[in-house]
């Protein structure tokens, strides 16, 4: 794209158009965007509009914008779906470096809302180039800086800072490698020194301005700056303590204690965002002391006491407001580091711990109106932050792991002023409910907060209370309310309390409530009806000594109709229509009851009815994860049982399960085809001609294009395989599976998932039928040994000879190899098979394996020769070590590929469904025991040829193998001789 009048008027057209309320416009211009994006220097083309003063500022702005996202994608492109190419034409190595030469002038040059997107985008560059592929970018800025600096041009020395601190984050979160310290180096040889010049001049100017009675406007641009040189601070000190900055400690720490002792009146009160600027500056001071006070403990201590002075008193002047959250938060942070390192004595003195309880703790875990409104507003994040334990940067979460901290070495002292100050709060509440409730709902809090979790343990544990007497004491009265929906929030947190500690409360008692949390799914508080449910669904899943569940079906029969019909009646509340905590629950109750055909009925209508509606348009993945775990449990347990519901569940789900692939509703695919094949297990033949409809549109090498479908079609075609076999054969419909097989197996990502198919065509059709291919599945396997030897590949190909060995015979398998390339069997047995059989991991997989091995090396005749003496022997050692050796010490870390990601999300992973796995088959159920099978076998083959065996075995067994085997063969009473 050349850079003329013409390109200058197409692309502010453009982006004038991508501003445009009306949807056509907008889009025509997003489109001609993008397919401009693909020619070269299309960046550098958008740069240069950035750049041209001529031209509006919110199209230049939108310009920006544009620039730093195609940076995004193009800079350093990622792989597409398949891994083998970009997913976005890059952006050529010229006009990187011409980007390069011309967005640092620019970026100083530009407004604040331009300077903002290209410092960005800047940082998008550095991530990938700075410092080896971009030596000149510190040194520019520095000299910018430098320059600004003598200029007092504030405007330019945040941009510079901003900048600096966005491409020096990365040593935050990288893990520490020789590269990242030569890097750490590189930048803190040259910009150490700088940024404690500017931070001190900056120092200096804001002293001179607060004695002089300074404007807060002037004031702005100082505590920014000071801002950034604090995060750029805590960037280069992250990984461990620089020279420069220990020789200079003196001066940042003096500057530091200073923002933390010293009012700033003229720009605190000159707004909210004049005291939000202190109360930034402040925290991220607090940040780097705590990070000093982790990792630098000795060398901070000389300041320790002044700056534990200073936190505390800061304290007690942070307001309750929220907009001072993160400075409290921090500064506590700060005290509960301290209370668990060496210097925990500052906390020993007398009265010091009561002040904690009652100035810091107590005020910061009592409910705020900001919590209450998210309670009533959000209850999703409110659940997020409270309940699932993302709460550790708020102020009730940081207050009580400050007691935890202290409580790590004044345990009893700590446990016996809360216990007091618990009580206190009851009595309160118990003297006026309607008005103390908030006391009450402070003490439940504190309570749960501080509980402890032994690692390993699924127990929760407190010293502060009796647990079943508060239970029956302080929570069971908030269950037995007759009113569902008052004091919503006191409510939540006594149904909490029972989750919480959902394993102590005996089961007698626990029981006697279950009613109660059923009739809280009719709560109209979001957070109440989510608790009820996720307490419901954690009951479920406790487990007494043995493993065994504490609440079984006989527990939940008595509630079951009303628990199904409030479960599904919560969905329909305002807002809860997709509550992932219902759905879980709705999902683990199906995973328990009795379920008859006439609740089935009911429940497959009502859960199809919900997936119809998600079907319009998925929102919540986790939900929608649960919706079809729902279904599954319930097609699973109903119909395996009554085998009369599987028409009855296809009349409900078909409708919608068509929705899905009609629409493209891409997201459920995966689960619409686990749903489909739990459903032709469940079809006796001949199954009906609709899923012969799907079976087509299962071949269609279209299906099989998106990664993440790929193991769910696998599932369902394995699925037709094993039920419609016949059917399978017709029409030249096999040529088709193998040809997916073979499509499968050329990528490493779905190696595995090829076998998968190639496997069950074995097991499930004749040796005539299969016969005529047999040649082309050797074929295209050689054809990737010949690319490459991954250990999923290597693995893949043990387990599928020795199925072919176990049902079609050991000369089968040698001869049908060998006539594709001759004596290609022996090379496979020297080269994969002997070498690589003790990687084979999974008890079906390893017996099957065994026996192969066991039954080739004694049925085979290519063993017999006198010349094979030597494989023989070594194919026993194998064998004897995949037998008689833990997994751990026989099989090593895979490097080939991830596994697919099992996580729940719209992004393009698989995700499976836990209730509509595929039933593991073992091929050899007759055979109990590998290891009795392989002694037994060789103890009939050495009584053939007296002592020929054990002599091959003792030249070519591993000494430790021998003894192993000995060992085998006295545990079975069958020798060798």
């Amino acid at each position: 794209m050349e850079w003329n009048p013409q390109t200058l008027q197409f692309l502010s057209e453009c982006f004038l158009h991508t501003l445009s309320p009306a949807p056509e416009p907008r889009r025509r211009a997003e489109a001609s965007l993008a397919e401009a994006a693909d020619r070269p220097n299309f960046g550098l083309a958008v740069l240069r509009l950035v750049a041209e003063p001529s031209i509006d500022d919110q199209i230049r702005q939108a310009a920006a914008v544009n620039f730093k996202n195609h940076l995004r994608v193009r800079w350093v492109p990622p792989a597409s779906d398949d891994g083998n190419v970009p997913a976005f034409s890059p952006i050529l190595d010229p006009e990187k470096e011409q980007i390069k030469s011309l967005i640092v002038p620019l970026m100083l040059s530009a407004t604040p809302k331009i300077q903002s997107q290209l410092s960005e985008a800047l940082a998008v560059i550095g991530k990938h180039d700075f410092p080896k592929s971009w030596p000149a970018l510190l040194p520019e800025l520095i000299s910018n800086l430098q320059k600004a600096s003598q200029a007092s041009d504030y405007a330019s020395i945040n941009g510079i800072l901003g900048t600096a601190n966005s491409i020096f984050k990365k040593f935050r979160y990288q893990y520490k490698t020789n590269d990242l310290l030569l890097d750490l180096k590189y930048c803190l040889d040259l910009f150490a020194a700088p940024l404690l010049e500017i931070f001190l001049k900056t120092a200096s100017l804001i002293d001179v301005a607060v004695n002089s009675g300074g404007l807060a406007a002037n004031l702005r641009p100082l505590f920014e700056s000071q801002r950034l040189c604090c995060r750029i601070f805590y960037s280069l000190n992250f990984q461990e303590l620089p020279e420069f900055f220990e020789d200079h400690m003196k001066e940042w720490m003096t500057e530091f204690r200073k923002y933390l002792t010293t009012s700033y009146p003229a720009l605190e009160s000159s707004g909210p965002d004049g005291l939000a600027l202190v109360d930034e500056l402040r925290a991220a001071v607090c940040e780097n002391i705590n990070l000093y006070m982790e990792k630098n403990e000795e060398e901070f201590q000389g300041y320790l006491n002044d700056f534990a002075l200073a936190v505390w008193t800061l304290l007690g002047n942070v307001s309750q407001s929220s907009s001072r959250d993160q400075l409290a938060i921090t500064a506590i942070k700060f005290l509960t580091t301290v209370s668990t390192s060496v210097h925990h004595t500052l906390f020993a003195q007398e009265g010091v711990i009561p002040q904690i309880c009652q100035c810091i703790v107590i005020p910061n875990v009592r409910l705020r109106e900001d919590d209450e409104e998210l309670f009533e507003m959000n209850y999703i994040e409110f659940i997020r932050r409270d309940m699932e334990g993302s709460d550790l940067e708020t102020r009730r979460r940081i207050a009580c792991e400050l007691l935890k901290g202290i409580a790590t070495h004044y345990g009893d002292a700590v446990r016996n002023i809360v216990s007091a100050q618990i009580q206190t709060l009851l009595s309160s509440f118990a003297a006026n409910p309607v008005a103390n409730w908030k006391d009450k709902d402070c003490a439940i809090y504190l309570v749960v907060s501080l509980a402890t979790k032994k690692a390993g343990a699924s127990i929760v544990s407190t010293e502060l209370v009796d647990v079943q007497s508060f239970f029956e004491s302080v929570i069971v009265p908030e269950l037995q309310s007759p009113d569902v929906n008052g004091h919503p929030m006191l409510k939540a947190g006594a149904i909490k309390f029972f989750t919480m500690f959902r394993s102590q409360i005996s089961k007698h008692v626990a029981l006697k409530f279950f009613p109660d949390l059923v009739r809280f799914l009719s709560a109209e508080s979001n957070v109440v009806h989510s608790y009820a449910a996720s307490c419901i669904e954690k009951l479920l899943l406790v487990k007494d000594e043995g493993g065994r569940a504490r609440y079984t079906s006989a527990d939940i029969n008595p509630v079951f109709p009303v628990l199904m019909n409030n479960l599904f009646s919560a969905l329909k509340l305002p807002e809860s229509e997709e509550n992932q905590y219902v759905m879980k629950c709705i999902m683990r109750v199906l995973g328990v009851a009795d379920i008859s055909a006439e609740v089935a009925r009911v429940c497959i209508e009502g859960l199809a009815s919900i997936l119809g509606e998600v079907c319009r348009n998925p929102k919540n993945p986790i939900f929608n994860h649960y919706i079809f775990e729902s279904v599954a449990i319930l097609v699973k347990r109903a119909c395996e049982r009554d085998s009369s519901l599987v028409s009855i569940f296809e009349a409900s789900l078909f409708p919608r399960l068509e929705i899905i692939l009609t629409n493209d509703v891409t997201e459920f695919f995966p689960y619409t085809f686990q749903l489909l094949a739990q459903l032709v297990e469940l079809n006796r033949p001949p199954i009906p001609a609709i899923y012969m409809q799907i079976f087509e549109i299962l071949l269609s090498p279209d299906s099989w294009k998106r990664a993440p479908n790929v193991p769910a079609l696998v599932r369902l075609l394995q699925a037709f395989l094993q039920r419609a076999p016949h059917e399978v054969c017709q029409e030249g419909r096999l040529s088709k599976v193998l040809g997916i097989f073979d499509l499968l197996i050329q990528s490493s990502s779905t190696t595995e998932q090829g076998f998968y198919v190639l496997n069950t065509v074995i097991e499930s059709l004749d040796y005539a039928v299969i016969e005529p291919y047999i040649s082309h599945i050797w074929a295209a396997i050689f054809r990737e040994l010949q690319r490459r030897r991954t250990v999923k590949l290597t693995k893949s190909l043990l387990i599928f000879m020795s199925l072919f060995l176990i049902k079609h015979g050991p000369s089968n398998l040698v001869d049908t190899m060998n006539r594709v390339q001759p004596d290609i069997f022996t090379v496979i047995l020297k080269q994969f098979w002997i070498p690589n059989l003790r990687l084979i991991t999974g008890a079906i997989e390893l017996k099957l394996t065994a026996v192969a091995s066991t039954r080739l090396i004694c049925e085979s005749p290519i063993f017999l020769d006198a010349a094979a003496a030597e494989f023989w022997g070594k194919m026993v050692d194998s064998i004897v070590t995949l037998l008689s050796r833990p997994e751990q010490d026989r099989v090593e870390d895979e490097p080939d590929m991830p596994d697919i990601t099992e996580n729940v999300g719209y992004t393009a992973t698989f995700v499976r469904l836990y209730n509509a796995g595929k039933k593991e088959e073992d091929p050899l159920k007759d055979i109990k025991d590998p290891r009795e099978f392989l002694v037994a076998s060789l103890s009939r083959l050495s009584s053939i040829s007296p002592g020929r065996y054990p002599k091959i075995i003792s030249e070519n067994v591993e000494p430790t193998n021998q003894a192993a085997l000995v060992q085998l063969c006295q545990t079975y009473n069958l020798p060798l001789v």
